[in-house]
């Protein structure tokens, strides 16, 4: 049977099957002659990964807050399932997977960026590595810590920029350009400024044991840069699929440092109990002060208001999921990664509150206010 044989039929059997309400009003008679093109779904259906990195981005620090109690419980309720979820090189995999994906991430003109304004770019990176290893030293003193919760608070001044304080200077209207150039500087430079400024910090309390700076070294290059740099060239190799590695790696990112720091959270759930309520006041003193210097170090470097805010949120916003990973790697004892994964919820939820205090004020009047 032809169409043209019956122009008032409406016709609804075929072959493959019953049609949709839509392709029956298609096929109407009614819309054979109206000259218009018929209104077929050009695109395909989103997938949920665009809705997933936002819900992951926005409610981080509710994530980990929640992530926390669930780990502390299974610890305890299944301890061989857990074992494998944190175990060590466990914890390494993924290390690898979350810096594989900053690098497929990191857009090849940021790389060209540090090289041309390296000397506000390097500056950045120096008042980081002097200031927040001086600021654990300084807390870890005033707070009378010693032995491995000290160690705990240098690891914490020691790491380098996090991830997370990129999207919260977008959120706070700042240079997000600057930021990921200096998050890039101070992640490349890790396998030697770490070890450095981690050997002189410990030294202002015991003895250090220089094969454990050559492991630390020999981890951050093995474990942070060369995933890195392999995963930005992978980035640049595949162009046809810049859409979508930027929808997957962000997911990925954030679901592995929820992943650590729930892990370092579970095997140091006793040692977290018996934790000295002090640990909690150091940590707020380095995060602050680390704004503090940030924000000081941007007005000697001349920076304008948004590069400054870039600064005074990389600077305290430091790495403390690689800072547990790295703690766990070279130090047996558990408390030595309780100050890194404590400064993980610390440092998201100041960051979170001071990069919308900033949001609310207009950069003209802010430039004003803030020189």
């Amino acid at each position: 049977m032809s169409l043209e044989s019956t122009p008032n039929q409406e016709i609804y059997d075929f072959p493959c099957g019953k049609l949709s309400p839509r392709a029956k009003r298609l096929l109407s008679p009614s819309n054979w002659d109206t000259g218009k093109p018929l209104s077929w779904p050009q695109k395909a259906p989103k997938l949920p990964l665009g809705r997933l990195r936002a819900m992951l981005q926005r409610y981080l620090l509710l994530w980990l807050v929640a992530s926390a109690p669930l780990a502390i419980y299974w610890s305890h309720a299944a301890p061989a399932s857990f074992a494998w979820f944190a175990d060590r090189w466990t914890l390494r995999a993924l290390i690898i997977t979350t810096m594989f994906a900053i690098g497929m991430l990191l857009p090849r003109e940021e790389i060209r960026q540090v090289g041309r304004r390296w000397p506000t770019v390097l500056g950045g990176t120096a008042i980081q590595y002097i200031s927040m290893p001086l600021l654990a030293i300084a807390a870890g003193k005033l707070f009378g810590f010693s032995g491995d919760y000290f160690v705990g608070l240098v690891m914490v001044g020691c790491v380098p920029g996090a991830m997370a304080s990129n999207i919260l200077t977008l959120n706070a209207h700042g240079n997000t350009s600057y930021s990921v150039s200096l998050t890039t500087s101070a992640t490349l430079l890790s396998p030697f400024a770490v070890p450095v400024v981690m050997g002189l910090a410990l030294a202002s309390d015991h003895a250090v044991d220089r094969l454990v700076l050559l492991r630390a070294a020999a981890w951050l290059l093995g474990i942070v840069v060369v995933p890195v740099m392999a995963g930005h060239w992978l980035g640049r190799s595949l162009p046809n699929h810049a859409v979508s590695i930027r929808k997957i790696c962000p997911v990925v990112a954030n679901l592995v440092i929820l992943w650590i720091i729930a892990a370092v959270v579970g095997k140091t759930s006793e040692s977290l109990l018996s934790m000295p309520a002090l640990m909690l006041a150091a940590l707020l003193m380095i995060n602050l002060g680390g704004y503090l210097c940030g924000y000081g170090g941007g007005l000697l470097l001349q920076l304008d208001v948004p590069m400054r805010r870039a600064l005074t949120l990389e600077v305290g916003m430091q790495n403390a999921g690689l800072g547990a990973a790295l703690a766990s790697t070279l130090f047996t004892a558990k408390e030595a990664a309780i100050a890194p994964a404590i400064y993980a919820f610390g440092c998201m939820l100041t960051g979170t509150i001071l990069s919308r205090v900033w949001a609310t004020r207009s950069l003209t009047a802010s430039a004003s206010k803030e020189t």
